[in-house]
């Protein structure tokens, strides 16, 4: 299957998972006025708006390159993961501010009744699932939107868990667990919204992939055996995919065409990595004395 239809057909399925977990939690919270049930309706309310952004956003990251867009549209998906974070911290901010009001107030209710505990235990089942779901796609299609809704779905595993404790205390008779597993719902969501922004405001400011994976394209263009080293090695993030450019040094003797192909078969190398989308090399031969140390390029072939 494509990237284009992975992407869109898991971005259809959270959006029907997150719906109806939102609607049951709302008739149960209505029947049980549990706060704690009441913050995890919200959390999948909030969770069913993002997944029609997540849907629409994935669509346009999925067309095909044109004419104003020639290395597609991808570069977009970062946006859709920052409209993620967005959902999640005003989900985290009405939750906190509604368990805060209630432990002030010092009037809660004690809630009775098996369904909360039921949909609770329900919504932790489904959220385990959509997590390896998201993650194993996000992380096939190295979509960051993908991969960030897989966290969203991990810390609603823990913060159902939360709310399970609040609801199973406030049964026993101590009512002010409730809305304090609000408050700890209320932390997870807003720690997940942060953790959605680092992720992807490094894809928007152009950061370097991780250090293995630089070593790997060095090590890619130093295997060619006509390659004696290489500097200026420069890899960077370009929306969720990472643009290579550096010198590959070699000997002066070489006509243009067995240039060429050292050239094309190093760029063919390196491009063969599912992270990369362009890559750039530069041919120095050692007669122009263009051939230098690189510190940088040192370190990473010193990592193990």
């Amino acid at each position: 299957m494509s990237r284009r239809d992975t992407l869109r057909r898991v971005g259809l399925l959270v959006l029907g998972v997150n719906l109806a977990l939102a609607l049951l939690k709302g008739a149960v919270w209505l029947s049980t006025g549990s706060l704690a049930v009441q913050s995890e309706a919200v959390n999948s309310t909030a969770d069913t708006a993002y997944s029609l952004v997540i849907v629409a956003g994935l669509y346009l990251t999925t067309q095909p390159p044109d004419f104003e867009h020639p290395h597609g549209h991808e570069r977009i998906e970062p946006f859709v993961s920052l409209f993620v974070a967005a959902g999640i911290f005003a989900a985290g901010g009405i939750v906190l501010f509604q368990a805060g009001r209630a432990l002030l107030s010092g009037t809660v209710a004690s809630t009775q009744g098996p369904y909360a505990v039921g949909v609770l235990v329900l919504s932790a089942a489904a959220k385990y699932g959509l997590y390896r779901y998201c993650l194993a796609a996000g992380d096939d299609s190295h979509s960051p939107a993908l991969v960030a809704t897989a966290k969203d779905n991990r810390n609603d595993i823990l913060t159902a868990g939360a709310a399970l404790v609040g609801v199973v205390g406030a049964s026993a008779g101590y009512p002010l667990l409730d809305p304090l597993a609000a408050v700890v719902v209320a932390v997870g969501i807003l720690y997940t919204g942060y953790e959605v922004v680092r992720d992807n405001v490094a894809y928007l400011v152009g950061a370097a992939p991780p250090a293995d994976l630089r070593r790997e394209i060095l090590e890619r263009a130093l295997a060619h055996d006509q390659v004696e080293g290489a500097h200026d090695v420069i890899a960077h993030y370009v929306g969720p995919e990472i643009d290579v450019s550096l010198h590959i040094e070699v000997e002066g003797e070489l006509t243009l065409y067995e240039a060429h192909d050292i050239e094309t078969e190093v760029i063919q190398s390196i491009k063969a990595l599912p992270e990369v989308d362009d890559v750039f090399v530069h041919v120095d031969p050692k007669e122009l004395g263009e051939w230098k140390d690189d510190d940088e390029v040192e370190r990473l072939a010193d990592l193990e």
